[in-house]
This record gives structure tokens, C-alpha cells and sequence, in this order.
């Protein structure tokens, strides 16, 4: 499965909007993003889940952590009949990605825009060079609301493409089955050096870290320019003092 670093223009847009008048949510220390949502009083606010199938749910994990509202993603399977699939073993699921966020911040038809922005709807039997039934694009709705702003914005991106069949399906959500540790921030655990600087947090807290999402998502290229360079001011000095860390960056 390969990782794309590039994302349609109409993402940065996206990012870019999402991104004004809400960094002050981002601006988080790298090891204790639970303290700077006490002290903005985030954590009090109601929080939704939204399930989306884009594709290889490597890079549909790292299109998501880094928006503003977003507190944690994690990958799954979900969309087919097969009992306790796995990765080698998926049967008839699609690769998703769940994402946990403040509605009071971003809103869901926000969340259906950049699911929009990072993928090709109208590609059958795969996404990019992934060739194969689990990269096929799925909006998995929790409510009647959520199922009529799907097909609203369904509407609306066929429309834009005219010529082009969008074959995004939507489906009311069944059971979300949790990926393998191992595909958990999967570009992130590929920086070990990185990974480090979050301290020693087991499988259940990587998965479950508002940074680690973010940071993800930073590893990836996904962030937009503000955040990324937010991020970079909080890795940097640490870096700094472990030069080995640089050939990261390619220094």
C-alpha cells in the first residue's frame, strides 16, 4: 500500500479556512495535549464520531489528525458481512478511518468537504495505484442528519465533476472494527526517532492521542502551513538537542 504526500489544491483551501480563528486550539505541548484542552475548555464540550472509506486508511488517517476539532483518529474496517476481519483477512470491509471531533469546532459537512478534497470518487476498484474492493470510497452515517448531508454534498460533487459518475457509496454504520496496532499512525511509527519524543505511551494511548493524531498527520505532510509550522516551533528544540533526530528533516 503506498502513501501519497500530495492532496488536491482543494484541501489547502479547506484547511486553510478550518485553520483561521482556530489555531489557538492547536497550540498544545508535545507530550500533554489533554492540559491545553483543559485550559481552552475543550474537553467539556460534546464530541461525534465520523467514519469515512477513502482508500489506503494510512493516508486517510494522516488527511484528518491535523484539522482544528479533530481530538483523535484511528483506522479500521468496516462496510462488509466478515466477523473480526483483519488485515490479512478482510473479507468484504472497506479500509476506514474514524474520527473523533468537536462538532462545536468543525462541523460534519466541513469534515464531508475534506473527505471530498482527498480522494477520487469516480475511480472504480481502487484509489490511486491501491488496486482492490477495500479502497473503495464509503460515507458511513450514525444518524438521519449525517445521511442527508452526505447525499447533499454527493449532490453537489457530482454536479462539480458532471461528466464523471461519483461512485462514493452511503451507508448507515454497522460495527467499526479497529485495525491492528501496527496501522495505527502508521506514518508516524515509521519515524521511531520521532515517536520517541511522545514518551513511552502503549499501543491503547498512542491510538487514543490528540497529538499523536496531529503528529501523524505532521510526519505525513498533511498539515496545513500554520499548524505544521506550530508543530515545528514545539519539535524543533527538541531536535536541536538530540542531533541524531535531524536526519529526520534531512539535515
Amino acid at each position: 500500500m503506498s502513501i501519497k504526500r500530495s492532496c488536491k489544491a482543494g484541501i489547502v483551501a479547506i484547511y486553510y479556512l478550518l485553520v483561521i480563528g482556530s489555531l489557538c486550539h492547536l497550540v498544545y505541548g508535545i507530550r500533554d495535549p489533554e492540559n491545553s484542552l483543559k485550559r481552552n475548555n475543550v474537553e467539556e464540550k460534546p464530541r461525534k464520531l465520523a467514519t469515512f472509506a477513502l482508500g489506503s486508511f494510512w493516508r486517510g488517517e494522516a488527511v484528518f489528525g491535523c484539522l482544528p476539532g479533530v481530538v483523535r483518529t484511528r483506522v479500521g474496517y468496516s462496510g462488509g458481512l466478515k466477523v473480526n476481519p483483519d488485515y490479512h483477512n478482510m473479507g468484504d470491509h472497506a479500509e476506514v478511518v474514524e474520527i473523533e471531533y468537536y462538532p462545536s469546532v468543525i462541523r460534519y459537512e466541513q469534515l464531508l468537504d475534506v473527505f471530498w478534497a482527498s480522494h477520487d470518487p469516480t475511480q472504480t476498484f481502487g484509489q490511486g495505484p491501491d488496486v482492490g474492493e477495500q479502497y473503495r470510497s464509503i460515507i458511513f452515517t450514525q444518524d438521519s442528519d449525517e445521511a442527508r448531508l452526505a447525499g447533499l454534498s454527493k449532490q453537489r460533487e457530482q454536479s462539480r465533476l458532471a461528466d464523471q459518475r461519483v461512485l462514493t457509496s452511503i451507508n448507515p454504520l454497522a460495527i467499526f472494527y479497529p485495525a491492528e496496532a501496527e496501522h495505527q499512525k502508521f506514518v508516524l511509527r515509521r519515524k521511531p526517532l520521532l515517536l520517541q519524543l511522545l514518551g513511552e505511551l502503549s499501543d491503547f494511548e498512542l491510538i487514543n492521542s490528540t497529538t499523536a493524531s496531529k503528529m501523524n498527520s505532521y510526519v505525513a505532510g498533511m498539515c496545513p502551513q500554520p499548524v505544521a509550522k506550530l508543530i515545528e516551533a514545539k519539535v524543533r528544540p527538541l531536535l536541536n538537542s538530540r542531533p541524531k533526530l535531524l536526519r529526520l528533516f534531512g539535515e
